[in-house]
C-alpha cells in the first residue's frame, strides 16, 4: 500500500500554480447563479470555502457551513460532461465565397489540457461510462478522446451526503478508488483541518514531488477513514441493482409508465443534468447570401420529439415511452451495450426534475407490481 500524506491549503495552491505552469486549465468548483458549477478557477480562494448545497426531490439550494470546508458540498448542477463532451461543437465549415469552395474540418491536435479539480466517485465512474461511449467503439470520437487524454484529475472524497444521492446503490462511491491522478480526503473537527493526500499515477505523483509533503500518521489515517465510513453509512440502498435489468426489460406494459405520464414534463431535465447521458443532434447553419456554411454537433435528448424522428413522425411520441425508453436504457439496455449501467447514482435528476420524480422510487414502484403480477 502507497503512504499518503497530509497537503495544506497553501500546497494545494502550489499544485495549482504547477499544474497551470504545465499547460493545464484549472477547472474547478465555484460559486454562480446561486449555485455550485464548474467554472474557471485559478487559486484556492476561487472555490465554493464555506458553502454546502442541500438536496431533495426537485429542489436545490446552498447555504453557508460554520466552518471553512474548501469541498463541503456534494454534486451542481453541470458535471464535468461539458468539459469534456461540449454541448456545443463545431465539426466543419465551408465557405464559397470565391469560386474556390474552402472546407475546413474541425482538427482537436490544440484540445486544451484541463485539470479537473474535486471530481467525485460518483463522477470518476461518469466519466468512465464515457470513455466507453466515445472511446471504446470501433470509430472514436476523436475530441472527446483527445480532453480525456489530456485531462488531470484531482479527486475528492465524499465526506457527506445528499437527500438524492445513491451512490452505493449503483456500487460507484461514496469513496473514490480508481481512475484519478490524486485525491483528496477533507478533514475537519474543532481543532484541526488538514487533507489526506492519496497517489494514483505516475503523473500526479509527478506535480506533487516538489511539495515537501509529511506523512500521515495512525491518528490522521483513522480520521479521514471515519469520516468516509461515516458518509457511506448515512447513504441507503435504494433498490437492487443486480436484478434492476430484468425488471425494466419485462416490463415494458407495466401501468407504471401511464401513471409517470401524469406527472413527467418531458422537459429533459434528467437527461441534460446527468453525466452520462451522450444524445446529440448535428444541425448545419448557413448565412443569408448562402457563401458560408457550418455543421454543429449539440446536445439533444431521447425527450426530444425530434430526436426520434423517421419518415413520418417521432417513434416515440408520448411521454410515457419517452420516459420508458430513457429509464430502460439508462438500467438496462446500456449493459447490453456498453456492458455497465448508464447511471452512477449521483442524483441530479432527482434535484433537477421539475416535479421531483425520483428514479429510484419509480424502479421500487415498480418492483412492487411486479410482485403483486
Amino acid at each position: 500500500m502507497k503512504p499518503k500524506n497530509i497537503i495544506s491549503k497553501d500546497q494545494i495552491n502550489e499544485l495549482f500554480t504547477k499544474l497551470q505552469a504545465a499547460g493545464y486549465k484549472l477547472i474547478g468548483p465555484t460559486i454562480q447563479d446561486k449555485a455550485i458549477v464548474y467554472g474557471n478557477i485559478k487559486e484556492v480562494a476561487d472555490l465554493p470555502i464555506g458553502w454546502t448545497d442541500k438536496h431533495a426531490r426537485g429542489s436545490y439550494e446552498i447555504k453557508e457551513r460554520k466552518d471553512k470546508a474548501l469541498f463541503g458540498y456534494n454534486v451542481g448542477p453541470s458535471s464535468w460532461k461539458k468539459f469534456l463532451f461540449p454541448p456545443v461543437q463545431s465539426l466543419f465549415t465551408a465557405d464559397k465565397s470565391t469560386s474556390d469552395i474552402k472546407v475546413k474540418v474541425t482538427h482537436h491536435d490544440s484540445e486544451p489540457k484541463l485539470a479537473l479539480i474535486g471530481v467525485r466517485a460518483c463522477e470518476l465512474n461518469a466519466i468512465k461510462i464515457q470513455d466507453k461511449v466515445f472511446s471504446g467503439v470501433e470509430k472514436a470520437d476523436a475530441g472527446y478522446t483527445t480532453r480525456r487524454k489530456n485531462a488531470f484529475i484531482l479527486a475528492v472524497n465524499c465526506t457527506i451526503v445528499g437527500d438524492s444521492c445513491f451512490c452505493t446503490t449503483m456500487k460507484t462511491g461514496p469513496q473514490v478508488k480508481a481512475n484519478f491522478d490524486l485525491a483528496l480526503t477533507e478533514v475537519i473537527s474543532s481543532d484541526t483541518h488538514y487533507f489526506l493526500l492519496e497517489v494514483g499515477s505516475e503523473l500526479g505523483a509527478k506535480f506533487i514531488h516538489s511539495l515537501s509533503l509529511k506523512e500521515a500518521n495512525k491518528k490522521e489515517l483513522e480520521e479521514a477513514k471515519e469520516i468516509c465510513e461515516k458518509a457511506e453509512k448515512q447513504m441507503r440502498v435504494r433498490f437492487d441493482v443486480t436484478k434492476v435489468k430484468q425488471l425494466l426489460q419485462s416490463n415494458l406494459e407495466s401501468p407504471l409508465w401511464d401513471e409517470l405520464e401524469t406527472r413527467c414534463l418531458s422537459c429533459a431535465n434528467c437527461t441534460l443534468a446527468c453525466p452520462t447521458c451522450f444524445c446529440s443532434v448535428t444541425e448545419d447553419h448557413t448565412n443569408l447570401d448562402g457563401t458560408e456554411s457550418e455543421r454543429v454537433r449539440k446536445w439533444d435528448s431521447c425527450f426530444s420529439d425530434n430526436f426520434s424522428y423517421m419518415h413520418g413522425g417521432p417513434i416515440r411520441k408520448s411521454t410515457k415511452s419517452k420516459y420508458r425508453h430513457w429509464i430502460t436504457h439508462k438500467l438496462a439496455n446500456w449493459h447490453d451495450q456498453f456492458g455497465t449501467s448508464g447511471c452512477v447514482g449521483c442524483g441530479r435528476c432527482i434535484s433537477w426534475c421539475p416535479v421531483g420524480i425520483d428514479i429510484t422510487e419509480e424502479v421500487v414502484k415498480l418492483q412492487e407490481l411486479e410482485s403483486k403480477g
